[in-house]
């Protein structure tokens, strides 16, 4: 993960050079000679839920805003002018995306081949709309509309290691484009389906979750409706024998209906797809295997039936890839796994979990340093380089104490990390004592006590 940058929106002088947390920005007025492919910059704007503003004007105000005013700012939320009526009466937050992603092919990035792209959308406070079904059979598929309340901040929370989320939005660009531009499926194939694969706890349903919202925002000047469709799997196995090949037809009917709009982007979530891609081989050699193959045979039928519309993507997700039918497997464009999380995704999962501790004040800043941030794990790992570092300080002391609670949380999963914070909490013998560096000493106990209770 790259250390954060900021970016200066306004031309200093020509040839000034600033290093900031070791990456070089070079400030030059271009040459009207050269012509240089600019640098996309994700800048997302959240409306008020009492807007009714026009996305366009809010568009325009936005993209004036970041010409005239002179801004640095780190990847995350930027502040809402209050200067500017219009934008303080209709903006929730403005924030910058993806900027870690700048430095890793561009040893020195100019200012002007910097292109914000703005991207504004409303959260929708609908929740989730259950499919009812009128045979007393369990609901077969959860139904939201994106960008939704409920996914708010679920993307930024979600830490791996690098690269991971940027190749599902890449991809997901390029599957939505070749579809669109008409590129001919026989001569270049592609099915605009993800499988990630992985152990339990690593946050896979949840990442299907936060790409289809992200993709939502996007896209959403080109689908101003976006829906997303959890499939209940376990739903789609009748009482009745060889009825189930018929519910999961049904089922795709009704995607088939929300993809006809050309206006709506569906994306189509299956959690443990192996439910209803079993491997037919395997299931051959069972005691009931015709309806498991009609299961499998109807599924592969329905996608090959969506890979039409350009308006859909099946987002999947599986704890054990082995059960999976080849068929499918070999369907999925992307098969990315998702593993425990590594020292360095640990350290920020913690990192995020304390910021947000001493945010709410259950643990107070350390003393003389107001506004206190921890650094992220590049940041720390250069500071702790430096020859000058008061390594007695007690930020440092903290940030260390930080390090060596993500090294004692070897082996957890990124769903344990995240509980990790509330267990030490309940651990304390004083629960309104907000040291946190005695806190971090009761973190430390306490994912040496869950490590010592995972199952071999």
């Amino acid at each position: 993960m790259s250390a954060p940058m900021e970016v200066t929106l306004q031309d200093p002088p020509n040839d000034e050079i600033s290093l900031q947390n070791g990456v070089e920005l070079q400030f030059t007025n271009p040459s009207p000679l050269i012509s240089e492919e600019k640098v996309l910059v994700s800048v997302e704007v959240c409306l008020k839920p009492s807007s009714t503003a026009r996305i366009e004007d809010v568009r325009s105000a936005v993209e004036r805003m970041l010409e005239k005013r002179s801004l640095s700012y780190n990847d995350g939320p930027i502040p809402v002018p209050l200067d500017d009526a219009f934008l303080a009466e209709n903006v929730q937050r403005i924030s910058i995306c993806d900027t870690d992603e700048w430095a890793n092919n561009h040893n020195v990035l100019l200012f002007w081949q910097v292109k914000p792209v703005v991207q504004v959308f409303q959260l929708s406070e609908e929740g989730p709309c259950e499919d009812v079904s009128a045979d007393g059979q369990p609901s077969s598929f959860n139904e939201w509309v994106l960008p939704a309340k409920e996914f708010d901040g679920m993307w930024e929370s979600l830490i791996y290691e690098s690269g991971l989320k940027q190749r599902l939005l890449r991809y997901a660009a390029s599957a939505l484009l070749f579809t669109e531009k008409g590129v001919d499926p026989f001569l270049v194939s592609w099915n605009r389906i993800v499988l990630l694969h992985g152990p339990p706890g690593t946050g896979k349903t949840s990442l299907c979750k936060a790409l289809a919202q992200k993709l939502s925002i996007r896209f959403n000047s080109r689908y101003p409706q976006c829906l997303l469709v959890e499939v209940n799997a376990h739903s789609l196995f009748s009482k009745w024998f060889s009825e189930s090949g018929k519910l999961v037809a049904k089922l795709f009917q009704k995607i088939q209906e929300m993809v006809e709009e050309e206006n709506n982007l569906v994306f189509v979530l299956i959690d443990e797809v192996e439910s209803l891609a079993a491997a037919r081989k395997a299931a051959l050699s069972g005691a009931e295997p015709s309806d498991s193959i009609r299961v499998v045979n109807a599924l592969l039928t329905q996608i090959d039936k969506l890979k039409s519309s350009p308006n859909v993507m099946i987002l999947t997700t599986s704890n054990i890839t082995a059960a999976i039918d080849i068929a499918f497997v070999d369907r999925a464009d992307i098969k990315a796994y998702v593993g425990p999380p590594t020292l360095q995704a640990r350290y920020e999962i913690l990192r995020s979990c304390l910021q947000e501790l001493i945010r709410t004040q259950i643990l107070l800043s350390p003393q003389d340093c107001r506004n206190f941030i921890l650094p992220n794990y590049a940041s720390l790992k250069e500071r702790l380089k430096a020859p000058d570092v008061d390594e007695a300080s007690i930020p440092i002391q903290l940030c260390k104490q930080l390090l060596e609670t993500a090294e004692a949380c070897e082996g957890m999963s990124g769903r344990s990390l995240r509980k990790l914070p509330f267990l030490a909490h309940a651990s304390l013998a004083n629960p309104f004592d907000s040291d946190p560096t005695k806190f971090l000493c009761t973190m430390i106990e306490t994912a040496k006590r869950e490590r010592s209770e995972l199952p071999d």
